[in-house]
């Protein structure tokens, strides 16, 4: 599923290690989620868009649908 996080992380400044922080999720989760390696959880991905203030669709991408 592809994302924008590394491009909302950036705009804000943000490590991997301060938005993972901020999620309650280690760096390296950060680091799978925006190279694509791995799918959030439904929590998470709402997580997620609460913490950039976006609704979770403008945030990830389903290539499939």
């Amino acid at each position: 599923m592809r994302n924008r996080l590394k491009e909302l992380r950036a705009a804000r400044g943000w490590t991997q290690a301060d938005l993972g922080e901020r999620l309650g999720v280690s760096r390296q989760a950060v680091i799978a989620l925006e190279s694509d390696k791995h799918d959030p959880s439904l929590d998470l991905a709402y997580r997620i868009a609460a913490l950039f203030g976006e609704p979770v669709e403008a945030i990830f991408e389903n290539p499939h649908a």
